[in-house]
């Protein structure tokens, strides 16, 4: 998508701090963390949200898990939430799937 953020740093056209990239994902610090550890999963493929992937899409997901397991211990961090906001009044600010990983101080809960 032309002005999408997520789609110009996948594409290079905008400078990140990349951890981690594959032929689906890319992870890159968050540049307003939340918590000492913010990460962004995001997907290559633009997807404005989760209900919009395809079963093809669906079946790539699963790697997330992996991914964060391998950054997680390349990181030091065992304990982190994973936040992911679909659509504007969940909080999602850029209509481009991705999920945030939130590490290195205590949380409250949820809701």
């Amino acid at each position: 998508m032309e002005n999408c953020v997520f789609c110009k740093i996948i594409n290079n056209e905008i400078p990140s701090e990349k951890l981690y990239e594959d032929e689906d994902f890319i992870v890159i610090k968050d540049i307003n963390p939340v918590a000492p550890i913010h990460l962004l999963v995001i997907y290559k493929k633009h997807v404005p949200v989760i209900h919009e992937l395809s079963e093809d899409d669906q079946r790539r997901f699963w790697k997330i898990f992996n991914i964060i397991k391998k950054l997680s211990e390349e990181l030091n961090f065992k304990e982190y939430r994973i936040v992911q906001n679909n659509g504007k009044q969940a909080g999602q600010e850029i209509p481009h799937i991705h999920f945030h990983v939130i590490a290195g101080r205590k949380f409250g809960k949820i809701g």
